[in-house]
């Protein structure tokens, strides 16, 4: 008798938990599973893993019904961009671009993977283009007495050396490469944003100046002025979520050093502290 009473007590306990849960998924009017997923891009990208990783769990999950990308970026590296951007675009469901304080160059970039696009009206976005970089060295070199040479096995080996003057020649080979990539950039803007505006007229935007959100909106570059709050709720509505959504967000690991110099995001340390030499970014650079 003593063992029924125990089960009857347990099968009870474990029914009301049961209960429990799905109030507690009802509670604010939306049915269980019907969530919103922030992806955070957040400084310069240098890298992709993480960020396609996070893309493809939440493509997974049938939980998830849109995906929000939030971007405080000022662009980054070429591949990752173009990678993260590729990724979002195999999503089957709704995906809304937020614009935090800057979504520049490759912000923009991968924003343009999104069905629409929200900023704020002091968004910093825009620099729509490529740049390559190279450091000098050779007075510092001639200074400290130091020479260096170079065997390569062709003429434009090591076109862009730190340790010399480029060559006509050289810079005509490289500008070549950055058009190519300018053009891959105009391209993905066309593919998106068609309907707003011809690709002459994407190319006139895209000369590398910057644009407030408001001024963005005003070329037809993003959809709307909202903030992050309002992007969910928009996210919520593309998916035929009924009621306020349970919004998933995997909040980013801070180091030690971060919280030291209370930065929010620091380029890997093997970025940071590699060699001079060519730089190859959709990036915004004022001042540089």
């Amino acid at each position: 008798m003593n063992k029924k009473r125990l089960f009857i007590i347990l099968g009870v306990i474990i029914a009301l938990f049961f209960v429990t849960v799905m109030l507690r998924s009802t509670v604010d009017g939306t049915p269980m599973g019907q969530k919103v997923a922030v992806i955070d891009i957040i400084g310069i990208i240098s890298r992709s893993d993480a960020t396609i990783k996070l893309i493809h769990t939440y493509r997974d999950d049938p939980s998830i019904k849109a995906v929000v990308v939030r971007i405080d970026s000022p662009g980054g590296s070429v591949a990752p961009v173009q990678e993260i951007y590729s990724e979002l675009k195999k999503l089957e469901k709704p995906v809304v671009a937020s614009m935090g304080a800057s979504a520049a160059s490759g912000g923009y970039y991968i924003a343009c993977a999104a069905n629409t696009i929200v900023a704020n009206p002091g968004t910093l976005t825009g620099s729509i283009g490529v740049i390559m970089q190279f450091t000098r060295m050779t007075g510092l070199y001639d200074k400290v007495g130091l020479e260096h040479q170079v065997i390569k096995s062709g003429e434009f080996k090591d076109a862009g050396s730190p340790f010399r003057a480029m060559s006509e020649a050289e810079q005509a080979v490289l500008q070549s490469t950055v058009d190519d990539v300018y053009n891959q950039f105009v391209d993905a803007i066309f593919a998106e944003r068609g309907d707003y505006l011809t690709r002459l007229d994407i190319v006139e935007l895209a000369d590398g100046r910057i644009f407030s959100g408001r001024q963005a909106l005003d070329a037809k570059l993003l959809d709307r002025l909202g903030n992050l709050p309002e992007a969910i709720a928009l996210a919520a509505e593309l998916a035929n979520i009924e009621g306020k959504p349970k919004v998933v967000r995997k909040e980013k690991s801070v180091s030690l050093l971060e919280k030291l110099l209370g930065l929010k995001s620091m380029p890997p340390l093997d970025e940071m502290f590699s060699l001079p030499g060519i730089t190859f970014r959709y990036q915004l650079n004022l001042g540089n």
